[in-house]
């Protein structure tokens, strides 16, 4: 995994707005009309943050006639999945070094 694979990840899950698009879009593809509907902003600001998500990878769009459809890239948030489990083992086995270490102590 690169680097620049999770920084783009977790830039574009750093803003809200771009979470919730990502928690609607898990119960299965709509329109970005549909998606913007859910949102407080006008459609240009609204589009600004489709860019970023499809920009990293978590989703795809596609235009059928005149309706942009957007689907969840489901397989691009193992990126912060295989993060997160890389910092577990890190952490687990930094707990495991202390906790041996007390022990010794006792």
């Amino acid at each position: 995994m690169l680097d620049r694979d999770i920084d783009d990840v977790f830039v574009a899950l750093g803003d809200p707005t771009r979470r919730g698009v990502i928690r609607r879009l898990g119960r299965g593809p709509t329109s970005v009309g549909d998606l913007a509907g859910e949102f407080p902003m006008t459609l240009p600001s609204f589009m600004k943050h489709i860019r970023v998500l499809e920009s990293a990878g978590l989703i795809s769009t596609a235009k059928r006639g005149r309706v942009r459809t957007c689907e969840l890239n489901r397989g691009r948030l193992a990126v912060v999945d295989d993060w997160l489990a890389e910092q577990r083992r890190i952490w687990d086995e930094r707990t495991d070094r202390l906790a041996t270490l007390l022990e010794e102590e006792q």
